[in-house]
């Protein structure tokens, strides 16, 4: 059995409606960049796999792995993150879940990482509750929507991860310039920049959290930890 909470999250299946558009915008925009550049950091539109890891790095600083523990990866894409932590955890014992819109990313993932403990699933959501989820870039481009309306999109993504948590969840926001996101060469979008104090009142006011940020790094983002405040 599973250590993760495997009953459904509550769900917001109306709220998640509005947004059906930009999920099919996004889902389009990155399986054409998988098909074009394959399981690569640039086929999920980061630069090298050394930026990649080092965000990676930062969004686990959430866990801890000294316990035995389940994850959700939302927006996993290729799995990049399930091959970093077997490269750096490799004993922690971690029940792993990623997500992914794009069947085409799903699917590559599942070639490259399927195992016990292991699994990949298409989706908006995760379907259960983990003791942790993490989001890396999934909300930094911005493909085919109004600033409005991709600021709500985010809202509505930030609470699935605080539904989807157990204890805390953490994702990373571009603050200024690009670091390989958001390519020229796709279709029309835009690298969505913002400060992350709207972002971490919003964790802690609306969603429960307490809320740690993580900058300097070297990159033109900060990561966001956050806690739940009833765990």
């Amino acid at each position: 059995m599973s250590i993760a909470a495997e009953t459904a999250c509550p769900g917001a299946e109306g709220d998640r409606a509005r947004f059906s558009d930009l999920y099919a915008n996004v889902e389009s925009y990155y399986s054409a960049r998988v098909a074009k550049y394959g399981a690569t950091p640039r086929g999920v539109d980061w630069s090298c796999q050394a930026t990649q890891d080092l965000r990676f790095v930062q969004l686990l600083k959430l866990c801890d792995f000294s316990a035995p523990s389940s994850l959700n990866d939302i927006g996993c894409g290729y799995g990049a993150l399930c091959g970093y932590l077997a490269r750096r955890h490799p004993q922690a014992a971690i029940d792993y879940l990623g997500i992914d819109l794009s069947l085409a990313m799903v699917s590559r993932a599942r070639r490259r990482f399927s195992a016990p403990g292991r699994r990949f699933k298409v989706g908006k959501t995760s379907p259960r509750r983990a003791t942790y989820s993490v989001a890396s870039g999934i909300m930094n481009v911005n493909v085919g929507g109004s600033r409005a309306s991709w600021e709500g999109f985010v809202a509505e993504m930030l609470a699935d991860l605080r539904r989807a948590s157990l204890r805390g969840f953490s994702v990373n926001f571009v603050t200024g310039g690009a670091d390989g996101t958001a390519a020229a060469d796709a279709a029309p979008v835009q690298l969505y920049c913002t400060s992350p104090e709207p972002w971490i009142h919003y964790c802690e006011r609306d969603l429960g959290c307490t809320v740690e940020t993580i900058d300097g790094y070297g990159m033109n983002e900060v990561t966001l930890l956050a806690r739940c405040n009833d765990c």
